[in-house]
């Protein structure tokens, strides 16, 4: 009888936007030659289609912190500022829904001193960090079923310590379900 008095809320951030899509409109460059025959509407039913967008960013309330004093896993698998992000998008009568999540890196790191970017420093040893970053994953697989892991880690200079504790996680992890890519924003900057 108290639910009345919750209000629900999020950290985060929730946009909804109404997109029409006129099909019929040519390019510049087809309007400009006098051979370019007048196109027909395209669309299933015929009228400019009206697509529903929304994004939802959620922030998980374990290990939320600033950037630099909040990082790794701790001793339940959360990882710290956890962000699961959600692209819904409803075309007739049909919705399509792609979810991303994003997080500190699952092993026990930090990074100490007050300087920008300071030096990252593993807090733990590999085989402390296994049941950890087990139960993070475990966690990850029962909401989503499969992931891919795309790590963002610099692969080369300073942070290179935490890519390759995560790289060795996940080869000791061993799970079917979880696909892992290395991307280095400084090979294609």
């Amino acid at each position: 009888e108290v639910d009345f008095w919750i209000i629900p809320i999020i950290q985060g951030f929730v946009q909804i936007e109404e997109l029409v899509v006129n099909y019929s409109e040519s390019s510049d460059d087809d309007k400009s030659s006098p051979e370019t025959p007048p196109q027909e509407s395209t669309c299933v039913d015929d009228v400019h289609p009206t697509f529903l967008v929304a994004l939802v960013s959620r922030r998980s309330r374990h290990r939320a912190g600033m950037r630099y004093k909040r990082r790794g896993v701790d001793k339940n698998g959360n990882v710290a500022n956890y962000v699961e992000t959600e692209q819904l998008i409803h075309v007739h009568n049909h919705t399509l829904s792609f979810i991303q999540t994003r997080g500190s890196v699952p092993v026990f790191w930090s990074q100490v001193g007050y300087r920008y970017n300071p030096r990252p420093r593993l807090d733990k040893s590999e085989n402390e960090t296994v049941s950890c970053f087990r139960a993070h994953f475990e966690e990850q697989l029962k909401h989503y079923k499969k992931q891919v892991i795309i790590n963002l880690v610099d692969q080369t200079g300073r942070e290179k310590i935490i890519g390759d504790a995560y790289l060795k996680q996940v080869l000791l992890y061993n799970n079917a379900n979880l696909t892992y890519v290395s991307f280095d924003f400084h090979e294609h900057w």
